[in-house]
């Protein structure tokens, strides 16, 4: 892992927008989708996973059949997990309010939730079901009243879904799923097909082409985000353990290839020490050539002088996930401008908020913490605005507003404002 000064390095990437190719496959399969429903989606899944899909819904006894195919170990840990993250979303509630004025005015708004919303979960290699809980509960908390999922097979050349997807779906009581992937699952959440219902907005992690067709669907859907690979930025003293901050970085290394594993550290003896536990670590992973590539190619070490420095850093990185492994990291937190998720001290460790904490592990990438949030109860609500005029404000305000009108040129504005005005008085 290399070791170098902070202003040398950046992890600022270009935001993946696809290859030409996989640009026009994506419009190709959106527009196969619109016009062959759900044909296409079984000619597609044909075509891409290689499975004959006889029935796009799976069916409720393929659902219950799959608590048989997890272990008792894995149920208790993502129930707990769930009331966790459910216990978290629920403080992030909000209501509607309104604010009676004295003139006898009324201005408000009004919270409602989206009507039906589609989650996205990959089903391949890499198949997530912590991912169902973190995009479901929020939803569920917000009021939703249909969630619906979209999973491609578990493997190549067979129908099945992961088991453990199946399985974190129902416990969250998530009932209508289907057995599709890719950019055609996503493009049948957006525009429907004779089984799927169209939803209003599309959330959930997948590849370059998921990514994609998200991208094309925005605007008759909502999206979540378009994610990046993840990342994690790590700033350290010489409190902190070597093998703990290395840990941390081999965690999100072995996501995939393009992730992002950084520490910023003021102490060059740490720096070297964590250097060589990464690479003795790094001997005992399954997932070592991913790791490795990932250090390789995104990773770093990076000095600095001072601890005033390092936040700078951190803040002009703003990583998906940033821990902080320094004394009293508490009294430095409210520096901390630019984070998706913030990890304090030792115990906190990157995947306590993947899995179990309680907060989304959904979150911001590439540098976007400097102006977007983790997933909440507020990405599945929207907001209307009320206003209740009286008589007695249009007659005290009438006038200004026609001069506003009349200045920006439109007459008809005004004159809807005037007429009253003429009226009334």
């Amino acid at each position: 892992m290399r070791i170098m000064e902070a202003a040398q390095f950046s992890i600022k990437r270009e935001a993946e927008y696809g290859s030409p190719e996989q640009n026009a496959a994506v419009q190709t399969i959106i527009a196969q989708v619109r016009q062959g429903g759900d044909a296409a989606l079984c000619a597609l899944s044909k075509e891409f996973d290689r499975v004959d899909v006889e029935e796009l819904r799976i069916p409720q006894q393929e659902i219950d059949a799959a608590y048989n195919k997890v272990d008792a170990a894995f149920l208790a840990a993502i129930r707990e997990a769930a009331a966790n993250i459910r216990a978290f979303h629920e403080k992030q509630k909000r209501v509607s309010w309104m604010d009676a004025q004295p003139d006898g005015t009324v201005l408000g708004q009004v919270i409602r939730p989206l009507r039906r919303i589609g989650i996205y979960v990959p089903g391949g290699k890499a198949a997530y079901p912590s991912s169902v809980l973190m995009n479901a509960i929020p939803a569920q908390v917000a009021g939703v009243p249909e969630i619906v999922m979209v999973t491609p097979p578990a493997t190549a050349g067979e129908a099945g879904v992961n088991p453990y997807i199946l399985v974190a779906a129902a416990e969250v009581g998530i009932r209508e799923i289907y057995r599709v992937g890719g950019a055609q699952a996503v493009a049948a959440l957006a525009y429907g097909t004779e089984s799927i219902a169209p939803v209003d907005k599309i959330v959930g992690p997948g590849n370059i082409y998921v990514a994609l067709a998200k991208r094309y669907v925005y605007g008759t859907v909502a999206i979540d985000s378009i994610a990046g690979p993840s990342e994690i930025v790590v700033l350290a003293d010489d409190t902190a353990e070597p093998a703990y901050v290395a840990a941390d970085l081999l965690s999100q290394a072995e996501h995939d290839e393009m992730a992002s594993a950084v520490l910023v550290t003021t102490s060059a003896q740490l720096a070297e020490q964590v250097r060589r536990e990464v690479e003795r670590q790094l001997e005992a992973l399954p997932r070592k050539a991913i790791a490795a590539q990932s250090i390789r190619d995104y990773g770093a070490i990076l000095t600095v002088a001072s601890l005033a420095e390092g936040i700078d850093v951190v803040n002009r990185l703003a990583p998906e996930h940033l821990e902080l492994m320094i004394a009293d990291p508490w009294t430095h937190l409210g520096r901390i401008e630019n984070a998706g998720a913030i990890f304090l001290g030792p115990y906190s460790s990157e995947p306590v908020g993947d899995y179990f904490a309680g907060p989304n592990h959904i979150l911001p990438t590439n540098g976007t913490a400097r102006f977007s949030s983790p997933l909440s109860v507020d990405d599945f609500v929207k907001k209307s605005s009320v206003i209740a005029y009286s008589k007695e404000a249009l007659l005290a305000n009438g006038g200004k507003i026609v001069a506003l009108a009349q200045h920006e040129g439109l007459q008809a504005h005004a004159n809807a404002i005037q007429v009253r005005l003429d009226r009334e008085n």
